[in-house]
C-alpha cells in the first residue's frame, strides 16, 4: 500500500493569552491519500481554520504547534514540516504545499496586476520562461471558470467582484499542480453555479493529477458533493472520522447527528430547523470530560472522562454512547456537482 500523500499525528496547537493557555487544536490525527478529498467540518470556532494554518506553518505569535508530526510524502521521501525552518517552508508554500483563503485578500496583493502576481508565483517554483509562466497563468484562470483571461491578467484586484477575486486565488492555488491543497471555505463568495464549477474542477483536479485536498467547511451539502472522507471537530477535537457515506448516511456521535438534523432537507417546510441546543464552549472554559456533554441529550456519567476516538463499524467516534440509526437518504444534503 502507498504512503498516504499527508498522515498527520497528534497535532496539537495552543495560544498563550493573558488568560491562559488555550489549546485551539487538540491531539488530532487524521491521513489522507493521493488524490483524495477530506472534509474537515464543524462549528465556527471548533479549530478548523486553525489546523489548515498549523499544517502551512502559518500560525502567529502568540500561536505554536507544541506537538505532532505533520508527515508529507514527496518524491524524495517524507518530510515532517514540522522539522523544516522558515526558509524551507517558504520554498514548499504555493509549490508542493498551497492553500486557498476564505478572505482572497489575504493571497492578492492589491496594488499588484493580477499577471504579475501569478507569474511570480509560477517562477518561484518552476524553471521556465516568462512567456511560459503567462501561458500557465492564463489556462489556470480558464479552469476557474473566468472569462477573457489575458484581460484579466492586466487587471488589479479593485477591479474584481468579491466572488472574482475568490475565484483567482484558486487559480493561484492550482499554478503549480500541488500535492496538497488546503482549501479553507473557499467557495463562501461564490455563487452556486460557480460554486459547482468548482468543485469540479477540484474534484477533476485530485483524480487527474493525484492532488490531495483537504476541504475545510461548515457545509455539509459541499462536503456530500465533493469529499471521500470526512472528519467533523468540534471544540478543538476531531469527534468523528470516516467515509462520507457512513458519517453523513449514518452518523455516530450526536453532535454530528445534530449537525445532520440542521440541514434544511432533514426538516419539513414550514417548521423551525432542528438546532443543536445551546451553544459551543470557550476552547478557554471546556467542560470537564466531553466537550459535547452539556449540549449533548444522550450525555451520561460517564461522560464526564475525556471519550477517545474508537472504531465503531466502518468508522471512528469519540463517544460513549453512540447513536445507531441510519438517516433517509432524502434527508441527505446533496450539493450538484457539473
Amino acid at each position: 500500500m502507498s504512503k498516504p500523500a499527508l498522515e498527520v499525528k497528534n497535532l496539537t496547537t495552543q495560544f498563550h493569552t493573558k488568560s491562559g493557555i488555550v489549546t485551539a487544536v487538540n491531539d488530532i490525527s487524521f491521513s489522507i491519500n493521493k488524490g483524495e478529498v477530506m472534509g474537515l467540518v464543524g462549528e465556527s470556532g471548533c479549530g478548523k481554520s486553525i489546523t489548515g494554518y498549523s499544517l502551512m506553518g502559518l500560525v502567529d505569535s502568540p500561536g505554536k504547534v507544541v506537538n505532532g508530526q505533520l508527515l508529507l510524502s514527496s518524491v524524495d521521501g517524507t518530510v515532517d514540516l514540522r522539522t523544516l525552518g522558515a526558509r524551507e517552508m517558504r520554498s514548499l508554500r504555493g509549490g508542493r504545499v498551497a492553500m486557498i483563503f476564505q478572505d482572497p485578500m489575504m493571497t492578492l496583493n492589491p496594488v499588484l496586476r493580477i499577471d504579475t502576481q501569478m507569474i511570480e508565483a509560477v517562477l518561484a517554483h518552476q524553471s521556465v520562461s516568462k512567456s511560459r509562466a503567462r501561458d500557465i497563468s492564463r489556462q489556470a484562470l480558464s479552469r476557474v471558470g473566468i472569462s477573457a483571461p489575458d484581460e484579466r491578467l492586466e487587471s488589479y484586484p479593485h477591479q474584481f467582484s468579491g466572488g472574482m477575486r475568490q475565484r483567482v486565488a484558486i487559480a493561484i492555488a492550482l499554478l503549480n499542480d500541488p500535492a496538497l491543497i488546503i482549501a479553507d471555505e473557499p467557495t463562501t463568495a461564490l455563487d452556486v453555479t460557480i460554486q459547482g464549477q468548482i468543485l469540479a474542477e477540484m474534484q477533476t483536479l485530485c483524480r487527474e493529477s493525484g492532488t490531495a485536498l483537504i476541504w475545510i467547511t461548515h457545509d455539509l451539502s459541499v462536503v456530500a458533493g465533493i469529499a471521500d472522507t470526512v472528519s467533523v471537530m468540534y471544540a478543538g477535537r476531531i469527534i468523528e472520522q470516516g467515509s462520507v457515506q457512513d458519517v453523513l448516511g449514518s452518523p455516530r456521535h450526536p453532535y454530528t447527528r445534530g449537525l445532520m438534523n440542521s440541514v434544511p432537507a432533514a426538516n419539513q417546510p414550514g417548521k423551525p430547523l432542528r438546532q443543536i441546543r445551546g451553544m459551543a464552549p470557550t476552547l478557554a472554559n471546556l467542560p470537564v470530560g466531553c466537550a459535547f456533554r452539556p449540549r449533548c441529550d444522550y450525555a451520561t456519567s460517564a461522560c464526564t472522562n475525556l471519550p477517545e476516538l474508537r472504531r465503531l463499524n466502518n468508522g471512528l467516534a469519540a463517544c460513549f454512547n453512540p447513536i445507531h440509526t441510519v438517516l433517509p437518504e432524502s434527508t441527505l444534503p446533496s450539493q450538484e456537482v457539473a
